[in-house]
């Protein structure tokens, strides 16, 4: 996976950075919509369908605001199954400039790869 927005931004880190990058597991049924089909057409069915995002606080809290309804994506509210921080963990944290650039990036790597990708705005 590409990781040229961390590599630039790494040595410039101060403390404080705490911005995030996270995916999140899908149920298998999100992958059947036709929204999320008609932006992923190379998708590989075996592989799972995952939401990337980005956040301020820790992935497990912004999993658990998506849960609740606070601030969700419906996507994740309605199909998320679980955090997969084998995918994001090695990444964070990072300054909010890397963050924005690494969601895009991560979610472009993972539908490459063949996973099915929501988010990753």
């Amino acid at each position: 996976m590409k990781r040229r927005t961390l590599k630039q931004l790494r040595f410039k880190m101060e403390p404080g950075h705490h911005h995030n990058v996270y995916v999140v597991l899908l149920d298998p049924a999100a992958g059947r919509l036709r929204a999320v089909r008609a932006v992923n057409p190379k998708r590989d069915p075996q592989k799972p369908c995952v939401y990337v995002g980005m956040t301020g606080l820790t992935p497990e809290e912004r999993f658990e605001n998506h849960r609740q309804g606070i601030k969700s994506a419906w996507v994740v509210k309605r199909y998320g199954l679980r955090l997969l921080p084998e995918l994001f963990a090695h990444l964070n944290p990072m300054p909010f400039e890397a963050a924005v650039q690494m969601e895009q990036d991560l979610a472009e790597d993972l539908r490459q790869s063949g996973y099915t990708v929501t988010g990753g705005h």
